[in-house]
């Protein structure tokens, strides 16, 4: 059987482009593989496409000088990459990687900023989108700061399940922890103990989810102000 053709509207963005503007930008959008730990944008370097992922999930993380790192954002098939081009910047503060490997879509930065300088349903789109994304910024600060690493971890777990549409994760005890700033013995201590309460089973890279409504029981109250404000300014993800 041969795999699916990859389809932009799989992005909540680009579904929800009027037709007008999706018939002028069909033509540029340019598939793009994302394999694990690609690094879209470096901090401060120029930004020439936005991404749209689909199957992927893209993390932004703050750099430290001393190399270390923490995640203040993920985007996945409700987003785009690179708001900070078309609000006024041609670079940005922080790394974009992939964390979890897939397919996305990209359109160079021309295209993206005359539709953005039309002043039309696009602009007031993509400013609901940024505000979404911003929450999510300071909710992240504000997680970190004051909740459990257990907290964080099902914030994190159900975020990424949200941007995937699945049930499954593909990433490794090591880079959860670079995600979160943490150090990997209290994220492998925190799956543990959800393997051991039936929540997740966890092998090799691989994560499941047995149990959503009890991770979201567990976690703190970060994810559902999040999840409220994406709701609240977004178009939903239809059923394929």
């Amino acid at each position: 059987m041969s795999a699916k053709t990859p389809d932009p509207r799989d992005n909540l963005l680009l579904r929800a482009l009027p037709d007008d503007v999706w018939a002028r930008w069909q033509p540029q959008l340019q598939s793009a593989e994302m394999p694990l730990g690609q690094v879209l944008y470096e901090a401060g370097g120029t930004m020439t496409h936005v991404y749209f992922p689909t199957t992927s999930i893209v993390s932004l993380l703050y750099m430290m000088e001393n190399g270390s790192s923490a995640e203040i954002a993920v985007v996945g098939n409700e987003g785009i990459v690179g708001i900070s081009l078309f609000m006024g910047g041609e670079s940005t503060s922080s790394r974009a990687v992939v964390q979890s490997a897939g397919m996305g879509f990209r359109l160079r930065a021309k295209a993206m900023k005359d539709e953005f300088d039309v002043n039309g349903p696009v602009l007031h789109l993509l400013l609901r989108y940024t505000q979404a994304l911003l929450t999510q910024m300071a909710q992240t600060a504000v997680c970190n700061r004051h909740h459990t690493l257990d907290q964080q971890l099902c914030r994190w777990l159900l975020l990424s399940l949200d941007r995937l549409r699945t049930s499954e994760l593909h990433m490794t005890q090591e880079l959860i922890a670079n995600m979160l700033g943490v150090r990997r013995e209290g994220v492998t201590e925190c799956a543990l103990k959800l393997q051991a309460d039936g929540l997740i089973h966890y092998v090799r890279g691989h994560i499941t989810v047995l149990d959503r409504a009890a991770l979201e029981r567990r976690t703190c109250e970060c994810y559902r102000v999040v999840k409220r404000e994406y709701d609240r300014l977004l178009p939903p993800i239809e059923a394929s």
